[in-house]
């Protein structure tokens, strides 16, 4: 019977140190979506960013160039340029910038280039650089070498 007591008098106290007062808390659900993605004229279904609070999900870029909607020529290092090109104008509508990187994942083609995303990939991204993943894959919308998607984070 004490056993019992001893219990609940420490369930008791458990239960009172884990209560939140939910007015108390602050839950950010503001979001915002920035444009559709358009490719070689092609609308997809998806937006370009998503920004939830002060998260922003960047959608898979590519090296295109917004002026003549075709990938940059020279393969995979300008095309690297080229995205955080893009990168950088989307997340300006936010007001952020490359500096408020804090995740990349880059979906190479063929990782022989390797070496050539990851030098222009050092020289477009400011310091101190993101987490990042590399994922070698079998093959990317209209031909790209690579796509780049992100994750930020902006005050």
């Amino acid at each position: 019977m004490i056993r019992y007591a001893l219990m609940g008098t420490a369930l008791a106290t458990l239960t009172g140190c884990i209560a939140v007062d939910v007015d108390d808390a602050h839950f950010d659900t503001n979001v915002s979506h920035f444009g559709g993605q358009a490719v070689n004229g092609m609308e997809l279904p998806f937006s370009k960013a998503v920004r939830a609070g002060n998260t922003i999900y960047l959608a898979g870029e590519l090296g295109i160039d917004p002026a003549t909607g075709a990938l940059v020529p020279g393969g995979t290092g300008p095309q690297t340029t080229q995205i955080f090109a893009n990168l950088e104008r989307t997340l300006n509508t936010f007001d952020a910038d490359l500096s408020n990187l804090v995740k990349c994942t880059v979906y190479l083609g063929d990782m022989a280039d390797y070496a050539d995303m990851n030098a222009a990939y050092a020289a477009a991204v400011p310091d101190p650089k993101p987490a990042r993943a590399t994922v070698g894959v079998s093959g990317l919308a209209v031909g790209a070498n690579l796509e780049i998607d992100c994750i930020a984070v902006a005050s």
